[in-house]
């Protein structure tokens, strides 16, 4: 793609890596057969392909945002199939990123907007604020057909039947294992705290169990990601920069292989931060971070667990956006349930995002609906046991519509290994079979 920014222009980095971006495009269009928004919406300008068209436009004119750029660009998933798909290499998420952050530098949303992303920026990233919300929302939630705005009623809806009580496993501490193999930092994250505290306990047994000595960060907290999003970057750098500082000083002090993250929109952030930091006095660090962290499944990849017996047990695995597009993890969560003796099934066009996206669901919550409703159709049509997926965020998303129950598959590995049944599994699920436990 031909682009005429002008030299002073692209004396700004951000500026400089958008040009860099937009050249690799040849407008093919093969982003718009794997694009969430384009399928459900089928406006060119609603694919990958007329966002870039129109973020270009904004970009080189230097002109504030007008509310049709914004609209699009606000309806972006951010599910990154499109880097998947796109033959050329475009690195859609930092274009996408930047023009993000260009339009809340430059753009006046109307009050309502202003005040929901307010709102969602000052409790999401913190567990205990949220907690108190989702009390509130389940209080509000009977009212819900009475409220106007449909984001509202998204958020009261988000409230789960059940939320989990403080699990003191996500305080600043050191999980020992004998003779360790390996020191990891976990990353507890944030808005999982409030939702499921089953999911960093499980993590924490798995590890150990095979040899990983574990250290949740003193300083260590929410990725950034939320606020990022929403193109709020002093807010994300913020949260992200006392991130960095945290997990140098355990590389710095007791070492570090690797910081696991087990809720993978905030794997792909953590990943970014080398990018993030260029050019800043953090720059080394955030790099040096960044190279160390993976997944929960590429660690266990590493862990040698053993195999396991045929369960008779099927799980539907859910491949999150953030893991297969974002940090190009396809096979290893499916690899690891397989080796655990779980007979593993995809749903039919499993590249697609299942519409929460982090705050999308609440902030686009029409077009994330019909997402979730094709989502959950093709998980149920394979007709599973369980349902397993690696983000928080897909767990709640699914959770909301579907009967069949739905764990992080950490807890499912942690169960075959020795753990307790995840306690999201009700009694229904295959009780008559036992978990043969490896060995």
């Amino acid at each position: 793609m031909q682009t005429t920014f002008t030299d002073a222009q692209l004396k700004d980095p951000q500026i400089a890596r958008s040009n860099e971006i937009l050249r690799n495009c040849v407008h093919c269009g093969f982003c718009t057969a794997t694009c969430p928004t384009y399928q459900v919406l089928g406006d060119e300008l609603d694919s990958p392909r007329g966002r870039i068209y129109l973020i270009k436009d904004m970009l080189e004119n230097d002109r504030d945002p007008d509310p049709k750029t914004v609209q699009h660009v606000d309806r972006c998933l951010s599910c990154l199939a499109c880097m998947t798909t796109c033959p050329s290499g475009v690195h859609y998420m930092h274009l996408v990123d930047h023009a993000r952050e260009y339009i809340e530098a430059r753009y006046k949303r109307p009050f309502t907007d202003r005040a929901l992303r307010w709102v969602l920026a000052r409790i999401l990233p913190y567990p205990m604020r949220f907690r108190v919300a989702l009390l509130l929302a389940k209080i509000g939630k009977p009212f819900a057909p009475l409220i106007p705005d449909a984001r509202l009623r998204a958020m009261l809806a988000m409230a789960p039947k059940h939320i989990p009580p403080v699990s003191r496993n996500d305080d600043p501490q050191t999980f020992s294992t004998p003779a360790p193999k390996m020191r990891v930092a976990l990353m507890t994250g944030c808005a999982q705290k409030a939702l499921n505290t089953d999911i960093n306990d499980a993590t924490i047994r798995l590890l150990t169990r095979f040899g990983a000595e574990v250290v949740v960060a003193q300083g260590a907290g929410c990725c950034g990601a939320l606020t990022h999003h929403m193109g709020k970057t002093d807010e994300s750098h913020r949260a992200a920069e006392q991130n960095i500082r945290a997990w140098v000083a355990e590389m710095d002090g007791a070492g570090l292989d690797a910081i696991v993250i087990n809720t993978s929109g905030c794997g792909t952030t953590v990943k970014d931060y080398g990018h993030m930091f260029r050019g800043t006095a953090l720059a080394d660090d955030a790099a040096r971070v960044s190279a160390i962290a993976m997944d929960v499944s590429e660690l266990a990849m590493r862990l040698d667990l053993p195999d396991g017996a045929e369960k008779g047990i099927t799980v539907a695995y859910h491949a999150a956006c953030s893991l297969q597009h974002g940090q190009q993890i396809k096979t290893f969560p499916k690899d690891l349930l397989k080796q655990a003796g779980f007979t593993v099934v995809e749903p039919a066009d499993s590249h697609l995002c299942c519409g929460s996206a982090g705050t999308y669901n609440m902030m686009q919550p029409e077009i994330s609906g019909k997402l979730k409703a094709r989502k959950v159709r093709t998980l149920e049509a394979k007709s599973p046991d369980i349902i397993a997926a690696g983000n928080i965020g897909c767990m709640m998303q699914i959770g909301s519509a579907t009967q069949v129950p739905i764990v992080h598959t950490v807890e499912l590995l942690d169960w075959a290994t020795g753990g307790p049944k995840p306690p999201a599994l009700q009694e229904d699920v295959k009780p008559e079979v036992e978990i043969p436990r490896l060995r």
